[in-house]
Order: structure tokens, then C-alpha cells, then sequence
């Protein structure tokens, strides 16, 4: 109950408002706006920007729409872009069931609605390249909502948030919607100099509080145990000391679930748990496509139902109704009766892996309360609208794509913010599950770091370039390049390592009056000494490198059948030699062995302290496998039987002890004064406290200079090479720039080189979706990946011009001190070219090893790279590219309405 003061300021904020765009905004609303929202209201109506920085589900979004009605109010457009279609697709759904599907248009690359709208729903990179192209659909542009706006940290894609926020008029005001950043304040201080007047706002609030578990086997256990979320359960901590009852063998009635160990619940057995305790709704998070299908089917197997037979018939009929379109013989290839099943159950995964139809109707139904648990990947996690009531995370480690790692606080502050639904919850839950080498407190530091900061992932691309040179000139480009939040960041930075190199600059000085000698110079006596330190080293690196250079040497000339002495390592002995294959140098590429212990292995110089001479030679038999036991034994045994182990010679000569610059040394050394000084090494241990020292404030400058205008030194390196291939003369964009400047992919430069060259002239519709597909697709698993299996004749023939363009390029790139370009990936040639060709679906997933998701959502960039090249070719290979697409779109890439 609010005091009588509180109720009367009250009234006057409404009186105030009476007859504001925000009065009758909140009049319509069927809740009352938190505060923050408010206050963003009020900043924009004022005519200000606003950073609003707030936890997922606090509801942010209702300032974009606030955005949304000043604009129609005042007769201006608004356009709200997204990082994903997914996202824009949905919000275009909300905007058209708000204001009508007249005032709402959708543009996202694959689909065109009601363009010219008042109120225009787009991804972030729609509008970047409306902003190059000077689109007439930006005129009366007077608001622009970027939700999401943290994603310009995003290293493959972040950029394009940063040109737009640089390239938009001034007469447009941002409406920027972040996550809780923990550097909002300096995000908000850029914006402030490239956009004018902005207003920060930062809500820490969660309008539904979060709880935070660990479910250790049936027992749901709270991480902490005060309502701050400070103090840890004293009762997790001794769970770990006694391993949660993972330790020994399983108890009567428990056994291994799937290998999992003893006390971690299966996955049918943690949903059955949640709905137990009124946890459902849930989302678990499994950091894995295959994961994800496998707990559903391990929820299936389980016998798990969720749904009673009233909701299973509205989950037929949705997802039937959704899924109309598909042809039968498609829905057989895609799982269909098995991901109904799980439907009707009331479980489903949701991946990027998946067939866009079935994610669409697996959000709907889990927004509706008909799928009540849910197996998604973390890309769920940005901003789709599918909050539940608990979320629950297997594990606290993810593939990063290179390696295994800790997911950050960060992530798990994403992950855990879908739990609480506003309006329908009093609270949400976050459930880590209980694995025996869990450590409570690293849990506990997760869930208790609220924020993470947001860093800048922006470079010039090839496309900018020509872009901005095109409409601005060289020196204005670079200097509106230099107000990108990267170099304001870079900028800042610089103060903290400046104020750190006059700290040092001070130690140095201590340094140096603690190394005086009253008996001389003691810095020229311990230059003496770290220059006879120097050459002795440089000595035997040289001796190790002259060493390694005789071993190799005499390893090209060993052959079948000699017996060697292993001098060092793991297999230190006799060995007698199988094969030898030289490189094209000379250099032992496979030396294989078989030591006197029956072990077949491969040697290298490391394992040799010397050159090395065969000590015998031994016949072996053609028909000697290395692969079966019993040769390898027999031979061994002769081996030993007939070999002596001659010991290893291991003496070196002493080349510093030769040396003449040494010998110099030391006697400059002994007869220095300082040498006789009875507190030397006192002082020496100062020099080098100070020669250290020295040499990180030096590397400490050097960072102050590289940081300083990094981001413009890019550019002019990415304008000499442009320069250098013909698409930038000085300040003019060049015709064959002018086609670069319209295509914006990753390989823009490849795709503008191809074209110059001719290289997709001739090929027919199937053939050009082939060798385009080279550009825009990447392998999950590049280095595990089979060679790609390419069709003969043009598209091989043309591929292979295509990776010879690619290799040019890159040495153009490194002499200029670029990397920008990749190799042109053939994983997806020859499932786009059957595709293209005509193929059943059923053919193309079943040779490519595709997942049908990942299938479309490639076949979806291609038609948009397709489209770009359709604008920006000759018209015979445009013509061409009009008919690749109507040959990629088609089937389950037709209607399927998320790429």
C-alpha cells in the first residue's frame, strides 16, 4: 500500500500526461508500465534516444512499441529490426495483431511484405544495406528499434549493428533494447557522440524473481539459502565433499541410466521430477542438436505423457494445420509421425537443425501451454518469446567450436532469464543438475554475476569500403570510421595502460638507483653479462639446430629392414625399420618402427640424440603385417636375438667454450670494476628487475600506439587493397566497385572477383547454385568433414577457378596485412546441385547428411547471395541466377517461412 505523498505524486504524473502519445499508450495496455518503461516513454516522447538495459522477460519490448506509436502519431515511419528472422517474424505477427496488417511490413532477404508500411519489421543486415544503397523505402524514417542490440558483439555478424547506428540520419532517433550489460553506461556515452542525446536506462529489476536449484538424483536442493542470493547451501557443500552419493557402487534399486553415474537422473526422470513439483512448463538447456533428439526419444521410451487427450487433439490439428503444405512423402523423410508423437505428449526439441515449420509449431504450442517440455540448444535463448516456468541446464560446459569450455556468466544469465513467465508466474526457477564433479561454488558465482560487458566486434569489410568511399570519400570515411564504438573502445582502454606505463616509469627510476655500484658503471657491467648471456644461448639453440639437421639427415638414409638404436623418449631401445617415406624435401614424413617390445610406432627426430647409424640389418619377410600380433612378436624376437643394445654416445663439444666472442666477453666481465664488488648480485638482481620492467612498459607503449586509431588503420590497408585489384581509384569507386558495393556476403570480394572473371558464365541454373553454394556455406565440422563429393564437368571445372581466384586473393591480402577471406567451403556443392536439379528431398538429406534445418536455412542464404548476384551480374549470368532460385525454392525451402 503506497503512503498518501506516494499517491498524491502519482496523480500528478497522470494529470501531467493527460493528453501525451504515453497517456493513451497506457490507457490501451492491459498492465501497468514498471518504471523504467516510463521513464524510456517519457525520454523519447522528450524527443531523446534511449539505451534500455534490462534482464530477459522484464519487458523491454514495450518501449520499441511506445517507439512504434510516436511514429504513427506523428505521421513518420518506424522500423524495428532483429538479429534473426526468427525473431523478426514473430514480432511482425505481434505488431500486425496490434495495429492491423496495413501499417505492417516484414522485409527479411527471402521475404517481402507490405514494404512501404509505416511500421516495417526487418533483420539488422536488411537495413545496413538499405543505408549503402540510399533505398527510397528510408524516407519519413523517423524511428528505428534495434532489439537486441548486445548482439553487436556477435564476431560474425556484430558489425552491421555498429553501421547502422553510424549511418542513420540524424533526424531519426534510436530506440536501443539490450540484455543487462555491465558496461551499459560506456555503450550509452558512445551513442551520446554519434547519436546526440540519449537517454541510459538500466533495470536490474526481474519482474518475476528467480530461483536458483540444483537437482541432485530426486532431490530438488536450493544453491542458496538467504533471499539475496549470496550465502550458499552449507547443505551443496557437504553433497560435494561426499561426492551427491555418485561415488561407489549403485544402491539396491539404482542402476547406470545410459552411463550416466550413479545419482544423475535420466532425462524422462528429471521432467516426471518438475512436474511433480509444479515446474512445468521447462526448457533444458542441452548444448547439442543430437542431445536434444535423444532426450526426447528417451522421454518417449520412457512412456512420459504430459497431455491429456484433450490437448492431444489441439496439438494434432496445430500442427497438422501448420504443416499442410508439405507433401506427404517429405513429412515421411522428416520424422514426421515420431515428432507428432512427442507432440502429443507434450515434449519436443527445438534446434537449429530442425525443419523452420516444426520449430515454429513446437514455440507455438509451448507458448500455449500444449508442449510442456522442451529440449532446445542455446540458440533459443535469444529473444524468441518462449518463456517457461523452469529452466533446466544438464551441464555447465559447451563446444565452442573449437574446444570445450565453461559457459560464462553471461550465458547463463540468458539460459536462466527464460525461466518466470510475467503475468502468469509468481516466481521462475533455474535447475543445474547435479553431476559428481560439480563444485557448488562455481555454480554459485554463475548464478550470482548478473551481467557481462559488451565488446565491440567491429572491422571494415570490403563492402563497407567501397560503400563509404562511394558516398563519402576516403578521408571522411576514415574519420567516421574512427566514431565506431570498437575505436571507442580501443580509445579508452588506452587511458588505463597510459596511466600504467607512468606507474612503471617510476619503478624503473627505483630500479635504477638500487642497481648503482659505487665501483663503476654497473648498467654497462650488466649489459656485459646479458650479452654473454645472449651469445651462449643464440650458441646452443644453434648447437640443437645443427644437431636436429644431422638426425634428419641420416633418417633419409634408412631403409627396410635396418635396426637402429632409439636413443631417447618413450621408446628408447632397439627398433628395426618398416617403412620410410621421404617429403618432397628429403624430410622423414613416416618413419615407421618395431621396437624390441613388439610396439608398431612412428618415429620422429625428437627421438634420436644424434645422427643415426643401423646397427644391423635384418631381412623381413613381404608378407610381414604390422598390424597382427604374431608377426610383430616373431620379429621382435629376432630383434632381440640377434642384436646387442650398443650403448649411446652422448658427448658434445662445448662450442662456447670455442667461441671467440665469448671468451671476449667473460674477460671484459672479470675485469670490470663491478665485478669485484661484494654486494654484485645484489645489484644485478635490480638490473634485472629493471631490464624486465623496461621490457614490458615497452610492450605496454607499443599497445598504447596500435590501439591508437586501429580501426582506421584497417581501413586504409582494406582501401590499398581494393586499390591494388582495381575496385577503388583514389577516391572514385570504379564500375567493377560499384557491383562489389551490392554484394554483401562474407566472401564479397570472391564473389565480385568471380564475377569479373567471368567464372559462372555458361553454367546452367543447377551448376551456378552449385558453385555459389561455395560461398556461403560452412561446415560444422570442418576438420572432420569428408572430401566434399563434387560433380564433374563445368561445376568442378568452375570450383576449381574459383578456389585458384580465392588463393590470389589471399596473397593480394597478405601483402597488404588483411585476412578477410576463407576458403570457398565445397561441403554443400553437390547436395544444392542435385537439389537445384530436381532431386527428392529424401535423395539430397540421405547422400548430404544433412539435418533437413540446417538443409533449408543454407538453401535460404544462397538464394539470398543468388539475388544479390541477380542485381549486380551481367544479364546473362543474372538471367541464370533468377533461374537458380526458382530451382533452390522449391519444396520444404518454399514453404518454409524462418531461414
Amino acid at each position: 500500500m503506497s503512503s498518501p505523498a506516494e499517491r498524491y505524486a502519482a496523480a500528478r504524473v497522470r494529470a501531467a500526461e493527460q493528453g501525451t502519445v504515453l497517456h493513451r499508450f497506457r490507457e490501451a495496455l492491459p498492465f501497468p508500465l514498471d518504471d523504467f518503461q516510463v521513464r524510456s516513454a517519457q525520454a523519447l516522447e522528450s524527443g531523446a534516444g534511449v539505451l534500455v538495459a534490462a534482464p530477459t522477460g522484464a519487458g523491454k519490448t514495450v518501449v520499441g512499441e511506445f517507439a512504434v506509436e510516436l511514429a504513427l502519431d506523428s505521421g513518420r515511419k518506424c522500423f524495428w529490426t532483429s538479429p534473426i528472422k526468427a525473431l523478426s517474424n514473430q514480432k511482425f505477427a505481434d505488431l500486425v495483431a496490434r495495429h492491423g496488417a496495413a501499417k505492417v511490413g516484414l522485409l527479411t532477404g527471402d521475404n517481402t511484405i507490405n514494404g512501404e508500411a509505416p511500421v516495417v519489421v526487418m533483420t539488422t543486415e536488411v537495413l545496413r544495406n538499405m543505408l549503402y544503397s540510399g533505398s527510397h523505402t528510408l524516407r519519413g524514417l523517423g524511428f528505428v528499434v534495434m532489439d537486441e542490440v548486445h548482439y553487436l558483439a556477435d564476431p560474425f555478424r556484430g558489425a552491421a549493428w555498429e553501421e547502422v547506428i553510424i549511418h542513420l540520419p540524424e533526424s531519426v532517433t534510436l530506440v536501443s533494447l539490450s540484455a543487462t550489460v555491465s558496461n551499459a553506461e560506456e555503450f550509452g556515452e558512445w551513442l551520446k557522440t554519434v547519436r546526440g542525446h540519449t537517454e541510459v536506462i538500466v533495470s536490474e529489476h526481474r519482474p518475476v524473481p528467480l530461483w536458483q536449484h540444483v537437482l541432485v538424483r530426486d532431490q530438488i536442493v536450493d544453491l542458496f539459502v538467504d533471499d539475496g542470493q549470496k550465502q550458499l547451501n552449507p547443505d551443496l557443500v557437504r553433497l560435494a565433499r561426499r561426492g551427491a552419493w555418485g561415488d561407489g557402487p549403485p544402491r539396491r534399486g539404482q542402476r547406470r541410466q545410459g552411463g550416466r553415474p550413479n545419482g544423475v537422473p535420466s532425462r524422462a526422470e528429471v521432467v516426471a521430477r518438475l512436474e511433480r513439483s509444479g515446474l512445468l512448463p521447462a526448457i533444458t538447456f542441452i548444448f547439442s542438436r543430437a542431445g536434444c533428439d535423444a532426450a526426447v526419444q528417451q522421454c518417449l521410451r520412457a512412456g512420459l505423457r504430459l497431455n491429456g487427450p484433450g490437448d492431444r487433439e489441439t496439438v494434432r490439428s496445430v500442427a497438422e494445420r501448420a504443416c499442410a503444405s508439405i507433401p506427404e512423402s517429405d513429412l515421411v523423410v522428416l520424422g514426421w509421425s515420431e515428432w507428432l508423437d512427442g507432440l502429443e505428449r507434450g515434449v519436443a526439441a527445438h534446434h537449429a537443425g530442425m525443419l523452420p515449420a516444426f520449430r515454429e509449431v513446437v514455440e507455438e504450442l509451448f507458448v500455449r501451454g500444449l508442449v510442456k517440455a522442451v529440449f532446445a540448444t542455446e540458440t533459443l535463448a535469444l529473444g524468441i518469446n518462449m518463456p517457461a516456468r523452469a529452466v533446466v541446464l544438464e551441464k555447465l560446459v559447451k563446444f565452442n567450436g573449437e574446444t570445450h569450455a565453461d559457459i560464462t556468466p553471461g550465458e547463463f544469465t540468458q539460459l536462466t532469464g527464460r525461466a518466470g513467465r510475467r503475468g502468469i508466474d509468481v516466481e521462475g526457477h533455474a535447475v543445474v543438475l547435479w553431476h559428481p564433479d560439480m563444485d557448488p561454488r562455481a555454480v554459485a558465482g554463475l548464478a550470482s554475476a548478473r551481467t557481462f560487458p559488451l565488446r565491440s566486434s567491429f572491422r571494415p569489410s570490403y563492402n563497407m569500403a567501397v560503400n563509404l568511399v562511394g558516398q563519402l570519400g576516403r578521408v571522411r570515411a576514415r574519420a567516421l570510421l574512427e566514431t565506431s564504438f570498437a575505436q571507442f573502445q580501443a580509445d579508452r582502454s588506452v587511458v588505463g595502460v597510459a596511466a600504467q606505463i607512468r606507474k612503471q616509469d617510476e619503478g624503473l627510476t627505483g630500479y635504477q638507483e638500487a642497481a648503482e655500484c659505487d665501483r663503476g658503471d654497473f648498467a654497462e657491467y650488466f649489459a656485459l653479462r646479458t650479452t654473454l648471456s645472449e651469445r651462449e644461448t643464440a650458441l646452443a639453440k644453434q648447437r640443437s639446430r645443427d644437431g636436429r639437421a644431422q638426425v634428419g639427415s641420416s633418417l633419409t638414409k634408412l631403409r627396410r629392414g635396418d635396426v637402429v638404436l632409439v636413443s631417447r623418449g618413450r621408446f628408447a631401445g632397439l627398433a628395426v625399420v618398416l617403412d620410410n617415406v621421404h617429403d618432397v624435401d628429403g624430410v622423414p614424413a613416416r618413419l615407421m618402427v618395431l621396437t624390441a617390445d613388439k610396439q608398431y610406432r612412428r618415429l620422429t627426430e625428437a627421438d634420436f640424440t644424434g645422427p643415426v647409424e643401423p646397427v644391423e640389418k635384418l631381412r623381413i619377410p613381404k608378407s610381414f603385417n604390422p598390424r597382427a600380433a604374431l608377426d610383430r612378436r616373431d620379429l621382435a624376437a629376432t630383434v632381440r636375438n640377434k642384436v646387442a643394445e650398443p650403448k649411446v654416445r652422448r658427448s658434445r663439444p662445448d662450442r662456447a667454450a670455442e667461441d671467440d666472442e665469448v671468451a671476449q666477453l667473460r674477460r671484459e666481465i672479470r675485469s670490470h670494476p663491478c665485478h669485484s664488488c661484494p654486494d654484485r648480485e645484489d645489484h644485478a638482481r635490480w638490473a634485472s628487475r629493471h631490464k624486465q620492467l623496461t621490457r614490458e612498459t615497452e610492450r605496454l607503449r607499443t599497445q598504447v600506439s596500435t590501439r591508437t586509431g586501429t580501426i582506421a588503420r584497417t581501413f586504409d590497408r582494406v582501401c590499398s587493397t581494393l586499390q591494388t585489384l582495381g575496385y577503388l581509384d583514389g577516391d572514385t569507386v570504379t564500375p567493377q566497385g560499384r557491383r562489389l558495393a551490392r554484394l554483401y556476403t562474407e566472401l564479397d570480394l570472391l564473389a565480385a572477383e568471380c564475377l569479373r572473371r567471368g567464372l559462372w558464365s555458361g553454367l546452367g541454373p543447377a551448376e551456378l547454385a552449385a558453385c555459389v553454394s561455395a560461398l556461403v556455406y560452412e561446415s560444422r565440422t570442418k576438420d572432420e568433414a569428408p572430401p566434399p563429393n563434387i560433380p564433374d564437368g563445368q561445376v568442378r571445372d568452375t570450383l576449381s577457378a574459383m578456389v585458384r581466384t580465392w588463393s590470389e586473393l589471399e596473397r593480394v591480402e597478405r601483402d597488404h596485412k588483411v585476412a578477410f577471406l576463407r576458403e570457398p567451403d565445397l561441403g554443400f556443392v553437390r547436395a544444392t546441385h542435385r537439389w537445384a536439379a530436381g532431386r527428392s528431398l529424401e535423395a539430397v538429406l540421405r547422400e548430404a547428411d544433412l539435418s533437413a534445418g540446417d538443409f533449408v536455412r543454407w538453401c535460404k542464404q544462397l538464394i539470398d547471395l543468388l539475388g544479390q548476384l541477380a542485381a549486380a551480374a551481367e544479364p546473362d549470368v543474372a538471367a541464370v541466377a533468377e533461374a537458380a532460385i526458382a530451382a533452390v525454392r522449391r519444396g520444404v525451402v518454399a514453404y518454409s517461412s524462418v531461414a
